[in-house]
């Protein structure tokens, strides 16, 4: 009896002992239910990304490099010269025999400009300039580049080039030509007034002002047509189409579509007339060599530094005021463009 109670409780009446089975359920295999299924590989796309950008940084590099390499030897390097030669004076030693030292001044020669009248008149004279200049310059390329719009496109292309041939002419050559023609017994335009009873000189005090402006006048005016017609150009034609649906005339087309559409070309226009305004030098200096002229070697701010330094061999003081002048220029600059962002954000 001992031999068959052993067998039925050590193993269960002598079957085997289960082992573990998923019965009535399929063998599970490996599988990613229940999480996200992972997204391939992707370990060599950031170091593509990488590669890309630093081969864009590179182009731009490379391509960038010469216009900074050109700009510092042109323009921050002489800067640079400028301010520092502007701290420096020569002055004769205390009884001559060695020549003049070059010595450090400080501020000795900005303030040596400033109490200069010769200097704060040249401003003076930039000033009655600009009064007269910008607005006949601003206002006869709009006027023109508006005609152009409206033109025929033969007509477009004549007067294009028309107005623009004159800005080619270095101006230098430009303000010869224009002083053989207000010079009287050559000028055959002093002639004709003379027939009509028309005397002016051109020369004179009074005639030297208006005698500049018109040589800067038919030297920039087709240059600053070509910017508003190129501007005007870009104009969406759907709009002026509607404007002229709805009735609007070609003034109203003009003044209230066309010339706020090309806001920013306008304030380019008067930025950069600014500031070649402020570095006139050409025109009166050669109308100065004219018989009987009353154009003086210190008449602009850049002429009286010109004569600092070639005349009376005083560079210090020619880079003081070369540096003034500069910053008159950044400080009108800042203005204009202060200004026209402020109105450009006002609804």
């Amino acid at each position: 009896m001992s031999g068959a109670s052993g067998p039925a409780s050590g193993n269960d009446g002598g079957r085997p002992p289960k082992a573990p089975s998923s019965q009535g359920r399929p063998a599970k295999a490996p599988s990613s239910q229940g999480r996200p299924a992972k997204a391939p590989s992707s370990q060599g796309r950031p170091s593509k990304a990488l590669s890309s950008r630093a081969r864009t940084r590179l182009a731009a590099g490379t391509l960038l490099t010469p216009f900074f390499a050109l700009f510092t030897v042109a323009m921050i390097v002489p800067v640079a010269y400028a301010l520092w030669l502007s701290l420096f004076t020569e002055k004769q030693s205390g009884l001559g025999f060695d020549g003049p030292r070059t010595v450090f001044d400080g501020l000795g020669n900005y303030a040596a400009a400033l109490g200069d009248q010769a200097f704060r008149e040249g401003f003076w004279v930039l000033l009655g300039y600009c009064a007269f200049y910008i607005p006949l310059m601003g206002g006869g390329a709009i006027v023109l580049a508006l005609l152009l719009d409206t033109a025929l496109a033969r007509a477009r292309r004549f007067f294009q080039l028309a107005l623009f041939l004159p800005h080619a002419i270095p101006g230098l050559i430009a303000a010869l030509i224009w002083i053989y023609l207000y010079t009287p017994q050559l000028s055959p335009v002093v002639a004709a007034m003379e027939a009509g009873g028309i005397g002016f000189d051109f020369f004179s005090s009074e005639g030297t002002l208006p005698s500049i402006v018109n040589i800067a006048l038919w030297e920039w005016l087709g240059y600053n047509v070509v910017i508003f017609y190129a501007a005007l150009q870009a104009v969406d034609r759907s709009l002026l189409e509607a404007a002229t649906v709805d009735g609007a005339g070609n003034w109203r087309i003009a003044f209230s579509i066309k010339l706020p559409l090309i806001r920013s070309s306008l304030v380019m226009v008067l930025l950069f007339t600014i500031i070649g305004s402020l570095q006139l030098f050409t025109e009166p200096l050669i109308l100065s060599r004219g018989s009987g002229s009353a154009v003086t070697s210190t008449w602009t701010p850049n002429m009286y530094a010109y004569s600092a330094a070639f005349e009376r061999n005083d560079y210090g003081l020619a880079a003081a005021a070369s540096v003034l002048i500069a910053l008159v220029a950044a400080v009108l600059s800042f203005a204009v463009t202060r200004f026209t962002n402020r109105k450009e954000a006002r609804p």
